[in-house]
């Protein structure tokens, strides 16, 4: 299985807008963008709102033939390992092998002097074609980079491993994620994490990094644009090296976790694929009645990861559909709000609440639905926008998943006007900017 050029995650917490979903990668095809889609859901989401991968995969398949849907799709078991791949290898075919916890762990010194000997050739002055500077790169250098990385590496080929003996290596496809850690990866250790992926035969077709800045949940990235912008580009230029210097897969590329509303970096990113071959480049337009792919390049191009996003979607739908979809919306933030810090904990290294600016759930109760989709949409010219409400709300799916049937019930009530906001969501704030 080959994942496409550009693939999207997208992350569905209740299940209910898997069509809606599609729908966005739909207008997606009808401008001759080609995106592979992508239906993720973690262990973690799983446990709190009491489904199952299997799950996932009747919404992906229902959307799919729901749509009239014919090209190729995936349900990613997200941030899985050994510890609960089981209960997803059947289901999915996409497998996010999570080892950030293994970063730093300890590693044989024997298997980190020979690693540093058999890549001591890259010592000195390197350079990798599309990045404007020189790589100064020390063998203490790659021995260190050895010994903080290796051990994730050998974790993930264990866990591939395992996936491969029950599903076969042709059945699914591997991302690699060290994107949940502290420190960012920089472009010369990603040269030699992917020295490290090739030896233990992982056949990755993502790498997801840590970036440069905060890719908080649900809102957008905080840090210096410019920065990031130059490890990326740097972080594609490694990609592009490492598949030739040790055979990874040729359509190995980058992949941006918790990308969901980070809007600053999107013009950087595509610029970035544009110059890196990575990107599209329109051969002829498409024409009225024929409206199918006009792309061309040879680059890897880019997997881009959102969760969340819809959920709130969700919630705003609701908020304007009607008054009782007003009052679960209402509700949701006040018993979110008295439950802060257990929704909040899970997440604390990807949010950034300031409490003194969340609004009193008295205020909230006095509001109409256009004032709390204001308050919760992402439009950052809207002086009504509140990024603190909405990244508690963000968390705060544990409280309607505990509203039980009533929920889902709103949810096909409002079905409508619901899925009107989750496509717009997709298509005008996600996928025009980086692809289109």
């Amino acid at each position: 299985m080959i994942l496409g050029k550009y693939s999207f995650g997208l992350g569905d917490r209740f299940g209910h807008q898997g069509k809606s979903q599609l729908a966005a990668v739909m207008k997606a095809k009808e401008q001759g963008v080609e995106i592979t889609p992508v239906w993720n859901k973690s262990h973690r989401e799983h446990t709190i709102i009491g489904t199952r991968p299997e799950d996932v995969r009747k919404e992906a398949d229902d959307a799919a033939a729901a749509c009239g849907w014919e090209e190729a799709y995936f349900v990613d078991a997200d941030h899985i390992g050994m510890g609960n791949v089981d209960e997803f290898i059947e289901p999915s075919d996409f497998f996010t092998l999570d080892v950030a916890d293994f970063i730093g762990k300890a590693t044989g010194e024997s298997d980190v002097n020979n690693f540093a000997k058999r890549y001591k050739r890259y010592a000195g002055t390197l350079a990798i074609e599309g990045i404007g500077e020189v790589f100064e790169i020390t063998e203490e250098q790659v021995r260190v980079t050895a010994g903080k990385y290796l051990g994730a590496v050998r974790e993930a080929g264990r866990i591939y491993r395992h996936i491969e003996a029950v599903k076969g290596a042709e059945n699914f496809v591997t991302e690699v994620s060290m994107d949940e850690t502290d420190e960012p990866q920089s472009p010369a250790e990603m040269l030699f994490i992917l020295a490290a992926i090739a030896e233990e035969g992982i056949p990755a077709a993502t790498i997801a990094p840590k970036f440069t800045g905060r890719f908080n949940k649900g809102v957008d990235y905080a840090g210096d644009v410019a920065k990031f912008t130059k490890e990326f580009e740097a972080d594609l230029a490694v990609v592009a090296f490492a598949v030739k210097e040790f055979g990874l897969p040729k359509n190995l590329k980058l992949s941006v976790h918790s990308g969901s509303d980070k809007f600053s970096i999107y013009a950087p990113v595509a610029q970035a694929l544009k110059k890196f071959n990575a990107g599209p480049v329109r051969s002829e337009p498409p024409s009225q009645t024929d409206r199918q792919s006009a792309w061309t390049s040879n680059g890897a191009g880019l997997h881009i990861k959102t969760a969340g996003t819809t959920w709130l979607e969700e919630l705003i739908g609701l908020a304007t559909a009607g008054v009782d979809g007003l009052a679960i919306a209402k509700d949701v933030y006040a018993r979110a709000l008295e439950r802060m810090d257990e929704l909040c904990g899970p997440y604390a290294t990807v949010i950034d609440i300031d409490k003194a600016k969340l609004p009193a759930a008295e205020e909230v109760e006095q509001w109409d639905g256009e004032r709390y989709a204001a308050a919760l949409r992402h439009n950052q010219a809207c002086e009504h926008y509140n990024p603190n409400f909405r990244q508690l709300l963000h968390v705060g799916y544990k409280v309607a998943a505990e509203m039980g049937q009533g929920y889902l019930d709103a949810l096909k009530k409002y079905e409508d006007i619901i899925a009107q906001n989750v496509t717009e969501n997709i298509y005008e704030r996600h996928i025009k900017p980086i692809f289109l």
